[in-house]
């Protein structure tokens, strides 16, 4: 088994915990080695430093959910399924990865100009994803319209972070069904004027 890859997860998981509870400012190579269980210097073997691992960590997770989401919709057999598994994929991934929410939502602004487009190229085709699987559903929906319920089904999804004390097992089915719900209140729009 390599170490490096392991080591390099270890680095990253631990970033994103002090990220998300003081900050990537406040937060310093050595502050990450100790967390992972390195020396800080170590880290650079691994990234050349704080603000690529933070590159590294924001690219990653958006290439996961990408594939992730186009890899629900290939095995879906209609949009009504698809949209199901988009959904479900993403709250198992809020509930499961709160310290890299909060870190997307509060720290994307560190990142230089090339590696912010990056990361915002891939969360913009896996928005597109969830938004043809919609029009599929809803044919008559405009893009624009089925882009903002799409950014609104996600956001909902993604303030699992600020959602107080419920366990994973109650929040999980409740977000599906809120997230659905949002998504499914596009085709009811005609009775809203």
């Amino acid at each position: 088994m390599d170490v490096a890859p392991v080591r390099s997860e270890q680095i990253v998981q631990a970033a994103a915990h002090l990220f998300a509870t003081q900050g990537y400012g406040a937060t310093s190579i050595d502050d990450i080695g100790a967390a992972a269980g390195v020396s800080g210097p170590a880290i650079y073997w691994h990234f050349a430093g704080k603000q690529a691992l933070l590159a590294a960590m924001l690219t990653d997770v958006s290439e996961q959910l990408l594939s992730g989401g186009r890899a629900c919709v290939d095995a879906a057999t209609d949009p009504e399924i698809a949209l199901g598994a988009l959904v479900d994929m993403q709250v198992r991934f809020a509930l499961g990865q709160r310290d890299l929410i909060v870190v997307h939502g509060r720290e994307l602004r560190q990142l230089d100009e090339q590696q912010a487009h990056t990361v915002r190229a891939l969360q913009r085709q896996y928005v597109d994803v969830w938004v043809a699987v919609l029009r599929q559903r809803y044919p008559r929906i405009g893009r624009a319209r089925a882009t903002a319920a799409v950014q609104a089904a996600i956001g909902l999804i993604n303030s699992t972070p600020h959602s107080g004390t419920l366990q994973p097992r109650t929040l999980s089915p409740m977000l599906c069904d809120m997230a659905l719900a949002a998504l499914h209140a596009i085709g009811t729009e005609g009775a809203h004027g």
